[in-house]
């Protein structure tokens, strides 16, 4: 009967501790329609496995001057720099869990003089060379080394999500420059055009046919664009700071093309949602940390068994008992311990409920940062698709104020028309032509969006 029982419990305890034992499956989550084609009919994205995500990023940013600064900014800075380090330190954290392993070693000499009832003293010592082996029944070492191994996976995740940070935000600055560079000149070419208008006008006014009002009018209107040159100047330099920051350098002006010699993949391609488990750096640190949150869980559970443990030394002595011995003769000896936990089981099943919330709590991370990135990539998408629809647009309302303002000045010299409406005219291709730069630089900045929400940088 006592066997019986005794069997019993074995089994029942295999049975419980089988799970200790077992791998990180992923959860179910739910991917169907995870972000959206703002040019289909239908909400949902459908598409091959071709994904721009997937692509260097030297086919990506073709500009020579970019793919220099983004080299420069892989190898110098400071964020990505640290995350190298992290991985580093990921790397010892493994090696440290896998030495858990193997049996530990201590040389522990030590001597003394003793005398006793005023008998004469003696030299005595002990050179023993401890050993301890914790055997790993229940998983303890085995889910501390599998957590280990996650956690370098997501140190190195986090090194991919930071280095796609970098590539995007250089190629954001570098964008950015360009448009400031194209908008200044814009507006330089802009201010010598009505410049050249302006001197009409004052000999039209000599002639009696402008008054002063005029004349005052159109010098505002110049003096206007004048003031925005030493702004947009001014943000040029500031931009060309934040980017020698980010290459961890010291502010200096930046070697670049121009915007409309940008070129970029033919087509924008997004592959299919469950790429975004594979390819988003976020995304998959998210994952490794519900991973090492569950093998927390599992080293949790295995605190409520037993833990055995093998010990001995082995060593030279004088000393054995109270009789002095010389020369030193060899000592040995061997233990093995079973330590059952009693009174920790309230700590232990605590420390259990604990983990299970960490675990949950991570479970619910990864699940909202597949759908942040599946967010982006829709947002990316729709910038992309608004930015290419206004461009031609933007183009079309170009020519018509190029020929309104052709038409008004002809106009204005043979009397027919108003000052206020070549003004006018003017004003608004101005503003035309710096919105069209803005538009050019809005879709190339949709494509860096996309590129990072699709997981690129490699």
């Amino acid at each position: 009967m006592k066997k019986q029982i005794l069997y019993t419990v074995c089994l029942a305890t295999l049975m419980s501790s089988c799970h200790i034992y077992k791998s990180y499956d992923r959860p179910d989550v739910d991917i169907q329609g995870l972000y959206r084609d703002p040019v289909s009919v239908r909400d949902t994205l459908v598409s091959d496995t071709a994904n721009m995500g997937n692509l260097p990023w030297k086919e990506i940013f073709t500009d020579p001057q970019l793919q220099i600064l983004i080299q420069t900014g892989l190898e110098r800075n400071t964020d990505l720099q640290n995350a190298l380090l992290s991985v580093k330190q990921a790397e010892a954290g493994l090696t440290a869990a896998r030495m858990a392993y193997v049996p530990t070693l201590a040389l522990a000499p030590q001597g003394g003089i003793s005398s006793f009832n005023n008998i004469s003293s003696g030299w005595t010592w002990t050179a023993p060379v401890a050993a301890s082996w914790e055997i790993d029944i229940f998983g303890k070492l085995l889910n501390a080394k599998r957590k280990a191994k996650v956690t370098l996976l997501q140190s190195d995740d986090y090194r991919q999500a930071v280095q796609t940070q970098v590539i995007s935000a250089i190629a954001s600055y570098y964008y950015t420059l360009l448009m400031l560079d194209k908008q200044l000149a814009i507006s330089q070419e802009t201010v010598v055009l009505w410049d050249k208008s302006l001197e009409t006008m004052r000999a039209m006014k000599q002639a009696g046919m402008l008054n002063e009002a005029a004349i005052a009018q159109s010098e505002a209107n110049s003096y206007m664009v004048k003031t925005s040159i030493p702004e947009m100047k001014k943000q040029i330099r500031e931009i060309e700071n934040a980017l020698s920051l980010l290459l961890r350098q010291v502010p200096q002006t930046i070697e670049r093309g121009t915007l409309d010699a940008q070129t970029f993949p033919a087509a924008i391609q997004v592959g299919i949602p469950a790429q975004l488990l594979s390819n988003r750096p976020d995304v998959k640190a998210a994952e490794m940390a519900l991973a090492a949150a569950y093998y927390d869980t599992n080293s949790a559970r295995a605190n409520f068994y037993p833990q055995l443990t093998l010990s001995g030394t082995l060593g030279w002595t004088n000393q054995a008992g109270s009789m002095i011995i010389n020369p030193g003769k060899m000592i040995l000896s061997a233990l093995g311990s079973l330590t059952q936990p009693l009174l920790y089981r309230g700590a232990n099943i605590a420390q259990l409920k604990i983990a299970k919330a960490r675990q949950e709590s991570a479970r619910l991370s990864f699940e909202q940062a597949l759908l942040n990135a599946g967010s982006e990539v829709s947002n990316a998408l729709s910038q992309y698709e608004t930015e290419r629809q206004k461009s031609a647009l933007r183009e079309k309302q170009i020519e018509s104020l190029e020929k309104s303002v052709e038409y008004t000045q002809q106009l204005l010299t043979l009397g027919t028309s108003t000052y206020l409406e070549v003004l006018t005219a003017q004003q608004s291709l101005l503003s035309a032509q710096l919105s069209e730069v803005t538009d050019n630089f809005q879709q190339m900045q949709a494509i860096v969006n996309l590129y990072r929400a699709l997981g690129g940088g490699r």
